[in-house]
């Protein structure tokens, strides 16, 4: 099972940690739009691809057809702000590895792991990286450390991602609190999904902002001491709201109830409804469903793969209505 459809370490509180080094071949302009040195990094990846190793296969994504690309967008592995018609990627089988090649900068080395496994997934995207630099003449300096198109990750070129969730501090109010004293720790603290303004699931992701005067390792190791914190203070939350029985399994199965019954979801909503059951199925209050059946769940909501599952084109008010039909699918599913 791929690691997005997953329970990890903390798998309670946090949803899957992510390593993202930016590095750039020396000889070649940063964020090119030139075909022939594009076709040309292209060539050079592709006839290095067995001295890299892990498996990985060379996909352009061109010749994707429109949901293939927005499914890789919904499972992380490409971001639509910065992907173009010129970028390929290598991605292995278990998508756990996905090195997206020729957007902002020339290799984006991503690895995903599902749970709370900032150490081990920094020490895969580590050796990954080096090999990577063994393979290729990769731009970097004496004084500033890996060149990138963007000053904002020149250094280290990385970026360690944790994705949280965090319906108890949001509940009892002191997510602003928490928001203020990430950022305070020189942090990126944002909402995951976002709609109208409003953060959408309770969901966030907590990232480095420094890059540069700074080694991997104490990005590593700042980072992974404020989740510890907020991982704590989460649990410590939904114990204060659990003092409160009743109510608590009121909302959280409410919740279940429409999601179990609904004849159609919109995504929005079914991502609101599985906030309060995530936590639910995690503090022991629903036992109809497993960890396993919510991150399924998860994934297949979101509206490319909701379609690949079905193997049909949908518009929105049939997806709605698919998406009601998968939940009790996935539910009913042992």
């Amino acid at each position: 099972m791929n690691w997005y459809m997953q329970t990890g370490k903390d798998g309670d509180v946090v949803l899957s940690s992510k390593i993202n080094y930016s590095r750039n071949l020396r000889n070649y302009r940063f964020e090119t739009k030139n075909i022939k040195e594009i076709q040309e990094i292209e060539n050079l990846v592709k006839n290095n691809l067995p001295s890299i190793g892990y498996n990985l296969k060379f996909l352009k994504l061109k010749d994707m057809d429109e949901l293939t690309k927005t499914s890789l967008i919904e499972k992380g592995l490409i971001d639509e702000n910065l992907i173009n018609n010129n970028a390929s990627i290598l991605v292995n089988d278990e998508e756990n590895i996905c090195i997206v090649i020729n957007t902002q900068n020339h290799f984006e080395i991503q690895v995903f792991s599902a749970g709370m496994e900032l150490e081990n997934t920094f020490n895969f995207a580590k050796e990954i990286d080096k090999k990577i630099e063994e393979i290729f003449d990769i731009a970097k300096s004496k004084k500033y450390g890996y060149l990138t198109t963007t000053p904002m990750s020149v250094g280290t070129g990385m970026r360690a991602i944790i994705t949280i969730h965090l319906p108890g501090l949001t509940k009892t109010g002191n997510i602003r609190k928490v928001l203020q004293t990430v950022n305070n720790f020189g942090l990126n603290f944002t909402a995951k999904y976002m709609k109208n303004s409003n953060v959408i699931g309770d969901i966030y992701q907590i990232s480095n902002k420094q890059t540069l005067g700074i080694t991997e390792e104490t990005i590593i190791s700042n980072l992974k001491a404020i989740v510890d914190k907020l991982i704590e203070q989460e649990r410590q939350a939904r114990k204060l709201l659990g003092k409160n029985e009743i109510e608590l399994e009121d909302i959280i199965y409410r919740d279940y109830g429409i999601l179990t019954n609904a004849r159609k979801l919109k995504w929005d909503e079914a991502l609101e409804l599985l906030s309060n059951i995530k936590m639910g199925v995690d503090l022991g209050i629903i036992k109809e469903i497993k960890d396993s059946q919510v991150a399924k769940i998860y994934f297949y909501i979101n509206p490319s793969n909701l379609q690949i599952y079905f193997g049909q084109n949908l518009d929105s008010y049939d997806r709605d209505i698919k998406r009601a039909e998968l939940i009790k699918q996935l539910i009913i599913e042992k």
